[in-house]
């Protein structure tokens, strides 16, 4: 048992790290290069929702998307999908999503929608007497 830098060789090995050990641990980092905000940022929360726009049918042949960006705005293309969606069908970090999200938003290939927050909707009540309304006509 040879000590090196003042541990066991045997604790030397395992504190060793592989590229293949470290599996999905760099990949997001790789996906969004380096970056973790977005401009987009206050807009995606994790209820908004996404939508493919009618160009976005060219982006598979797009050499500059990633298979993220392409699978992304094809998931959206069949119906508008919110960030938490997004992010639990791709198995990624939300905060990956925003970052990838934000990217096609700057390419035009996608826009997002943000629900009504319940504060906003009109009151039942309102809704009531306009209806009542209506049928008076």
């Amino acid at each position: 048992m040879s000590e090196q830098d003042g541990r066991p060789a045997r604790d030397r090995e395992a504190a060793r790290w592989f590229d293949d050990d470290a599996g999905p641990v760099v990949r997001p980092y790789a996906m969004t290069r380096g970056r973790t905000r977005t401009a987009a940022e206050g807009r995606l929360d994790l209820i908004a929702l996404v939508i493919a726009e009618s160009r976005a049918q060219e982006t598979v042949d797009d050499q500059t998307l990633s298979p993220e960006h392409v699978e992304i705005v094809e998931r959206c293309r069949e119906e508008p999908l919110s960030v938490a969606e997004l992010a639990a069908d791709l198995d990624l970090p939300v905060g990956v999503v925003r970052v990838l999200i934000g990217d096609l938003l700057d390419a035009e290939l996608v826009h997002v929608s943000r629900p009504v927050p319940p504060a906003e909707l009109p009151d039942e009540k309102v809704l009531r007497e306009v209806i009542d309304g209506l049928r008076a006509l």
